[in-house]
């Protein structure tokens, strides 16, 4: 899509506009350039993607017709060495685009509407393992071990089997319950001493002291070592 110019003395490509100003077939001080760069970002605003092409071309043949216009304004302007370099850098590229353009024209005129393409598949050469005499099995083994070498290691993970433990509140609850049905217990009976692990009898002790501290059972121990009794308080 190819970006026209539309004013009020002129609808066409922003090419011929600058062509028939160059011939003094239009004059520069009736082109509004303003309004044209209005325009054409309201025309950029048409693509997704920002068209890079299109966008230099544009600034190239708008920049020529700002300096025809300045010089038309300002007839006896004075520029520094760096303005007139700028001008004339200008200047080069438009003929070089002048000359490109001519040439491709030249070009279509020669091929016409025919078509040229790369060829999609080259020749198919069939892959072959032809070392030099300087590749031994010896070079090879080494290569090969260093590349067995530099492979990541598989890393072994340590697993670990994690146990359910009852939780103290479920053990204060158990022996509250076993209370209320015996009256009298034994903790060693209650924790299970010697049949179950260590960190159960912790939590079975743990559970005992919680309801001694809220005054629902006492406790009574006739000697050092000897088995803890355990008697439900009557509310």
């Amino acid at each position: 899509m190819e970006y026209q110019v539309k004013l009020e003395k002129f609808e066409g490509p922003l090419d011929l506009l600058l062509n028939l100003i160059e011939k003094r077939k239009l004059h520069i001080n009736d082109i509004a350039l303003a309004e044209i760069t209005d325009d054409y970002l309201s025309y950029l605003e048409n693509f997704n993607e920002f068209p890079i092409g299109q966008a230099a071309h544009f600034i190239l043949i708008a920049s020529t017709l700002v300096l025809i216009k300045s010089r038309s304004l300002l007839p006896t302007l004075t520029l520094t060495e760096e303005e007139k370099g700028d001008i004339e850098e200008l200047e080069r590229r438009l003929r070089e685009y002048q000359r490109v353009k001519a040439l491709s024209a030249h070009v279509n005129g020669l091929f016409g509407s025919r078509r040229i393409f790369n060829q999609p598949y080259g020749i198919h050469i069939t892959p072959v393992f032809s070392p030099t005499r300087k590749v031994t099995m010896e070079i090879l083994l080494w290569h090969v071990k260093g590349l067995l070498a530099s492979l990541p290691k598989k890393e072994m993970i340590p697993q670990t089997l994690i146990k359910k433990v009852v939780s103290i509140e479920e053990t204060i609850s158990q022996l509250a319950d076993r209370i209320k049905s015996d009256l009298t217990l034994r903790f060693g009976d209650f924790a299970q001493l010697g049949k179950t692990e260590r960190i159960n009898v912790v939590v079975s002790f743990l559970a005992l002291l919680e309801l001694f501290k809220r005054g629902i059972v006492s406790v009574r121990q006739d000697r050092h070592f000897a088995d803890i009794t355990i008697e439900g308080k009557q509310s």
